[in-house]
């Protein structure tokens, strides 16, 4: 019976590290969900308001590039068919467990 003594608290210990671990990993996902969905918000915006600028004879780029930086991103193309707007964004990404990806998004708008 001695020699099972302490067994219990190595056992909590290992299940809590599990536990740590697996927590860890699911704060860097929700990070990465969260920084996707910013990502998507951004280039929505940034193309719905690039075609309005647009249709009253702004630089669509320039409208676009605004709202991505007021948005927490990066405007890193922009492109003008006719009336639409198509852009892609870039926005940083979560930098936890040794995670380092930027995560971008794509958008286009224009009336119709």
């Amino acid at each position: 019976m001695s020699r099972q003594r302490g067994a219990a608290s190595l056992l909590a210990v290992a299940l809590l590290s599990v536990l740590l671990l697996v927590g860890a990993a699911l704060g860097v996902v929700a990070a990465m969900v969260w920084a996707h969905r910013t990502a998507q918000a951004a280039a929505d915006l940034s193309a719905l308001a690039g075609a309005a600028g647009l249709q009253e004879g702004e630089d669509a780029c320039g409208v676009a590039s605004r709202i991505a930086g007021a948005n927490d991103a990066s405007l890193i193309s922009c492109q003008v068919q006719g009336e639409e707007v198509t852009v892609e964004v870039m926005v940083t990404g979560p930098r936890w467990l040794g995670q380092d990806e930027d995560l971008s998004a794509r958008a286009r708008a224009g009336p119709g």
